[in-house]
């Protein structure tokens, strides 16, 4: 983990990053336990491409290329989730959430982000399985280190 702390939260006259990151790890955890079982192959895949481009990224310091695959990852989770409102809900916040993604990139330290694309391998083997609890333990942990990565203990 990196000891520096994010920059500036664009979103400081309408919530904490504290909050945010508090509130990801409710909803997405939630999300990731609904998503289990209803993801099919193909998203399954798309989702393990995306770790290996976070990976591929990260290893070429193409930040932008790490963070996007990132996105992708969380967003096809979301999309899978059984309950209309929390999919609604995640799109009507979902620009404050990636901002929780984006911002601590340039501060993250390389076994940070190590760590980071391991849990993204743990989020997806749960998702296979079909095991709901291990899916949202395993989101509602990564969001809880990214977070740390910012200096917050949400």
């Amino acid at each position: 983990m990196a000891s520096n702390h994010m920059g500036p939260w664009r979103y400081s006259d309408s919530y904490s990053v504290f909050d945010v990151f508090q509130t990801r790890i409710m909803l997405e955890g939630q999300m990731a336990s609904l998503a289990a079982g209803r993801l099919m192959a193909n998203q399954l895949d798309q989702m393990e491409k995306m770790t290996q481009q976070m990976e591929q990224g990260w290893a070429q310091q193409d930040l932008l290329a790490n963070v996007e695959a990132d996105l992708e990852f969380h967003a096809i989770i979301a999309s899978a989730c059984s309950n209309a409102m929390l999919r609604a809900l995640y799109h009507t916040v979902r620009d404050q959430l990636t901002a929780t993604q984006r911002q601590p990139i340039p501060i993250t330290d390389p076994a940070r982000m190590r760590e980071s694309i391991a849990e993204h391998r743990r989020i997806i083997a749960a998702l296979r399985a079909n095991d709901p609890t291990g899916a949202r333990l395993e989101m509602e942990t990564h969001i809880r280190n990214t977070a740390r990565c910012a200096g917050l203990e949400p």
